[in-house]
């Protein structure tokens, strides 16, 4: 027999044990790295392409999930990134445009990934750019974005993986790392810190097939882009190397992706697919089913949901987006048969709304302002990235067709992706097409009514032109401008 005290002992050594055992026996908890890749469409090996020398993205596909049809919801920046880390659309966050020409979120206290995460005991980072007004909404433990080693001018990837190792090394903690590269986004270099080391030249490349302009300027702009690439690709299995050094990569949910398309002639800025479409991967040992290619129209706002059904962490309610993780696991689910995407604005002098929605083949795009020609085309053609005045002069007719409705949109656009990927065709006068495009609106419409969407109100959209047409050119260097729409749309 064992006096009380014995019994109250060898209890409470039980006790410890049982717990020591579950604690040993539960998982630790999923950290998560987020790779965040600036301005370039799926011109990866892992996707098709064959100028692309991705290396370390291919084995991270093989590794895990490649989404083919994953988008952005607006093509640009701030407002991609804001929809990343809210799972909202911009037009229902607020930013609607970019965060350096002061364009904001309208509340502060907004539901992010970082706040969410954070509240239950995540170590939260990022590095580069967050670029979404206000910054103080996110509260990231790590703020690492040293314009000497990470800027579209200098673009050390070594010193950015090894930031990165750092904090995923000293996480006692569950972490969540945004990590955010520089590349490929404008200026577009050949090499930065010897890397790639041997990059390729204009003899290398062709055109883009949404691009047919075929000039040594073009093709330098191009054999560059490609450049970029490489590099982020290097930086991609630096970082990836770094995980798994300090030993989590097992623990890891790895998601890698583009915040939007690249930025030639009907990419970035618009809704066209280059501009939309973009790469992404996601690598989740013991639940992503390696190699699989996942066909399913997923977006930018389904990221959230999936990153807090898989950390466990509750999220706000009526969120637009959904968990991909039965698609990642390779399970037979019911998706979204539509997919919605926006433009609203980039920076001010770049304001031409529209709006986009397609299925699984075709794709219908509304224009908002018949009174004027696209600014965004212009800037192609003013920037140079792939077009001049004198290269547009010796276009194919059928393309100078293109440039022409890029330059000039008229109200509809519908395009038959299957047949057409490249957007070059419009449907949307032909009568055999006419059910198409009501069905595609009806939805579009719906969609807007659902989501909130203000400039479905012709008396807000016209307020907000007139704001921008109305715009003081010195508002940046006005330390107290304030865009007045968040008072007015919302």
């Amino acid at each position: 027999m064992y006096s009380s005290t014995a019994r109250a002992r060898i209890s409470a050594v039980m006790v410890a044990a049982v717990w020591s055992c579950a604690q040993a026996a539960a998982p630790a908890r999923l950290n998560v790295l987020m790779i965040v890749s600036e301005d370039h469409s799926p011109n990866l090996g892992c996707y098709g392409d064959r100028v692309a020398k991705t290396p370390s993205l291919d084995r991270l596909a093989s590794q895990g999930v490649r989404f083919d049809r994953a988008y952005v919801t607006q093509a640009g920046c701030s407002q991609s990134r804001s929809s990343i880390l809210t799972g909202l659309y911009p037009h229902q966050n607020g930013q609607i445009g970019l965060a350096t020409h002061k364009y904001t979120m309208i509340r502060k206290d907004t539901p992010n990934l970082p706040a969410l995460l954070k509240a239950a005991g995540y170590r939260t980072g990022i590095i580069g750019k967050l670029h979404i007004n206000p910054s103080s909404a996110f509260p990231f433990d790590l703020n690492w974005n040293d314009p000497k080693f990470i800027s579209f001018g200098k673009r050390d990837i070594r010193k950015i993986a090894s930031v990165a190792g750092e904090f995923m090394a000293k996480s006692a903690t569950p972490f969540f790392l945004s990590v955010n590269t520089p590349d490929a986004h404008v200026p577009w270099h050949r090499q930065q810190k010897d890397i790639p080391a041997e990059p390729i030249g204009p003899g290398d490349v062709s055109p883009l097939p949404w691009v047919p302009v075929d000039t040594p300027h073009a093709r330098k702009n191009l054999a560059n882009y490609y450049n970029c690439i490489s590099r982020l690709d290097t930086a991609v299995g630096m970082l990836l190397d770094e995980l798994a050094r300090c030993g989590k990569a097992e623990q890891t949910l790895v998601i890698f992706l583009s915040d939007h398309g690249a930025q030639f002639s009907r990419g970035k800025m618009t809704c066209y697919e280059p501009g939309l479409r973009v790469p992404l991967i996601v690598r989740w040992p013991g639940h992503a089913k390696p190699g699989l290619v996942c066909e399913e129209l997923v977006s930018t706002i389904d990221l959230m949901p999936t990153i807090l059904a898989a950390t466990g962490v509750a999220g706000p309610k009526g969120l637009p987006g959904a968990s991909m993780i039965p698609l990642v696991e390779g399970r037979s689910v019911g998706w979204r048969e539509y997919l919605f995407a926006e433009y609203t604005v980039h920076s001010p002098n770049m304001y031409f709304p529209q709006r986009s929605v397609r299925d699984d083949r075709y794709k219908l795009i509304v224009n908002f302002l018949l009174d004027r020609p696209s600014p965004v085309a212009a800037n192609c053609v003013q920037h140079r990235y792939d077009v001049d005045e004198s290269s547009l002069m010796r276009l194919a007719p059928e393309y100078r067709e293109v440039w022409q409705r890029f330059s000039r949109p008229p109200a509809v656009e519908l395009y038959d992706l299957k047949e057409d990927p490249y957007e070059m065709s419009n449907l949307a006068d032909r009568p055999e097409h006419a059910a198409t495009v009501k069905r595609l609106r009806d939805r579009l419409a719906e969609w807007q009514k659902r989501t909130g969407d203000p400039l479905a109100d012709p008396v807000k959209l016209d307020r907000l032109t007139r704001e921008h047409d109305t715009l003081d050119p010195g508002y940046r260097k006005d330390p107290g401008f304030k865009w007045k729409y968040p008072s007015y749309l919302y």
